[in-house]
């Protein structure tokens, strides 16, 4: 088995991948919100609240898909959540927002080892309402309408 996956993350890492698999194809083709037809703001709203729930509801595998040797920054495991987040922040035309590197920011909001830590011992709705809640505070006020003060 370690010969084919590599490691023990290895291992549960292909146990997530149909999951995973799954869940790029609801982003994707699915019905909007998350899929395609939903405004910008909305699809990312949506996007963050799925995301923090697929990772609570599979917190256990996902942890141990982390094997500690990380090398990359926040939201190297996620290219596409990182593509998908910038594709939408385009959408949104945010003037002279740096696109890559708000992407780069908002993937890590949404990156396995933060979210697993957070969620911590709370129950799985709980917490996943709570991320949930914090995701769409964060991308309404990065995001949403300005008003003047």
């Amino acid at each position: 088995m370690f010969r084919r996956f590599g490691t023990r993350a290895g291992i549960f890492q292909a146990l997530l991948d149909d999951d995973e698999q799954d869940f790029q194809q609801q982003v994707l083709s699915g019905p909007p919100p998350l899929g395609p037809g939903a405004p910008p703001l909305d699809r990312l709203i949506a996007y963050g609240r799925a995301r923090t729930g697929f990772l609570i509801e599979h917190r256990e595998i996902a942890r141990a898909t982390l094997d500690g040797k990380e090398s990359g920054p926040a939201g190297s495991q996620t290219p596409m959540s990182r593509m998908h987040i910038r594709y939408l922040l385009r959408e949104l035309r945010l003037g002279a927002a740096d696109l890559d590197v708000l992407s780069l920011q908002l993937t890590a909001a949404l990156d396995a080892p933060l979210l697993l830590y957070l969620s911590g011992s709370e129950e799985p709705p709980e917490t996943s309402e709570r991320l949930g809640r914090g995701w769409e505070d964060l991308v309404q006020r990065v995001c949403g309408p300005r008003r003047s003060d």
